[in-house]
């Protein structure tokens, strides 16, 4: 049995009988192949390889090479890259020639032959791995930041996990641009506010994108609000960072926060009802001038008190998730109105409003009145309206199934249906396809427009 011996031992024992092992014979090797597989206990073949290979350090020492890029190439690069904007690599090598040749001609660089040579002979990756220490100094100091207006320098910021136990009245507000697919000229925005402690939402149309226009809105909210406006959450748009909501709100009392920049989630209650009412009601596509935001301000009018007393929504109870599984489950309360969820925390009948605007009978999913039965050429020119010479005929409505009322000739009673039966007053003659689908969205009870328009105000 083969004796254990240390590494340093099986070391220096190779070395005293390598050369012993090359200078002998045949049955010599074989005697010292088993003598020293008998004391280290190697593989036959892996002590050939040993007794074979060539001694560390007996071919002479290799003299390290030196470097081809000192550092007078390397401080060259570094005003080289500064001048061309601290582009990258691949895109400084070609830029090189023509840009040492001007930088020579007006003095503001010299080089050496040498070090000419050099700098414009290094290859991209070259630059690059001269450079890397030189650019990780400067990594993120290269842009300036942009000047924060004064306003909002003051206004504190609030993140999604600072709503604690909000109050009614604590509420946050966005505005969602109706400008289609191009964001070029004016057109309508709809700024909407929604309440934290309860999901109540109110929305409201301006004509332009406007602080004057918001502070106007505000006034005519809070005469409209079933509480007082406690809080005015917002993000950090020009719309709500001015001087004019700034001494709004200054000189009424209510306290202004705003979100992180680019960080959305600081006001989730405020875009998913962007989403699950604005966008549900009007769509995606353009609408511009003080008709089409006539229009939409009555549709908001009608469809307001449906949206809080009659549209159900979540509550989120805890911010962190429970694991369920494979999947994470958010913990949320039963699905609860706006209205009742007031009531829980203020006692308020449903018919009855602290401020103005409070409805003088009891509220009902199929009441109120119709937004307006006139064609939409009363309240406003779209893009794609026929000719006022085209005729037009009386509506066919077909309502079967549908748990929104019934369909008359004055037009349907659900609010989110009169803006369709007024667009259908003026094409009484659609298409077979979009007749069938029509009366197949009515079946199922959610009618939705057959055809978008774009609501333009008339010439004059």
């Amino acid at each position: 049995m083969a004796r254990k011996v240390s590494a340093e031992t099986r070391q220096d024992l190779l070395q005293a009988i390598r050369e012993r092992y090359r200078g002998g014979l045949k049955e010599e090797k074989l005697r010292i192949l088993d003598e020293f597989i008998a004391v280290t206990g190697y593989h036959r073949k892996h002590v050939i390889r040993l007794f074979n290979a060539r001694p560390v350090g007996s071919g002479g020492s290799r003299h390290p090479r030196l470097p081809l890029y000192d550092e007078a190439v390397r401080e060259a690069l570094v005003v080289l890259w500064e001048a061309s904007d601290r582009i990258c690599g691949k895109r400084l090598k070609p830029l090189l020639p023509l840009l040492v040749s001007a930088l020579e001609r007006h003095g503001h660089l010299t080089l050496e032959s040498t070090v000419r040579a050099r700098v414009l002979s290094a290859s991209a990756a070259t630059l690059d791995r001269l450079l890397r220490p030189t650019r990780a100094s400067v990594s993120g100091q290269r842009a300036r930041p942009r000047a924060m207006p004064a306003v909002q320098r003051h206004v504190p910021v609030r993140t999604f996990a600072e709503w604690e136990e909000p109050l009614p009245g604590d509420m946050e507000a966005d505005l969602v641009s109706h400008g289609g697919d191009s964001a070029a000229g004016s057109f309508v925005h709809t700024l909407t506010l929604t309440d934290v402690a309860s999901g109540w939402t109110e929305c409201v149309a301006l004509v332009v994108r406007d602080g004057a226009l918001v502070a106007a809105a505000l006034e005519q909210l809070r005469k409209n609000m079933p509480f007082p406006l406690r809080g005015f959450d917002t993000d950090n748009g020009g719309e709500f960072m001015n001087e004019t909501v700034a001494a709004y709100c200054h000189a009424h009392g209510i306290p202004c926060t705003r979100s992180r920049p680019y960080h959305k989630n600081d006001q989730a209650w405020v875009e998913q009802k962007n989403g699950s009412v604005v966008r549900r009601l009007v769509g995606y596509r353009r609408l511009e001038g003080l008709a089409a935001a006539a229009a939409l301000s009555r549709l908001y009018a009608a469809s307001r008190l449906f949206v809080n007393f009659f549209q159900p929504s979540f509550k989120l109870i805890q911010d962190a998730s429970r694991r369920q599984g494979p999947q994470d489950l958010p913990r949320t309360r039963d699905a609860l109105c706006k209205a009742p969820r007031l009531r829980g925390r203020h006692r308020r009948d449903e018919g009855s409003f602290e401020s103005g605007g409070r409805p003088t009978r009891p509220v009902t999913p199929l009441g109120g009145d119709p937004i307006s039965s006139t064609p939409p050429g009363g309240t406003g020119r779209r893009s794609d309206d026929p000719p006022s010479s085209s005729r037009r005929g009386k509506p066919r409505w077909v309502s079967r199934g549908s748990g929104h009322g019934v369909a008359t000739r004055r037009g349907p009673r659900h609010p989110s249906l009169r803006a369709e039966a007024s667009a259908r007053l003026a094409y009484p003659k659609g298409s077979v396809r979009e007749r069938v689908a029509m009366r197949a969205r009515m079946a199922r009870g959610r009618a939705r427009p057959c055809r978008e328009r774009t609501l333009r105000a008339p010439s004059v």
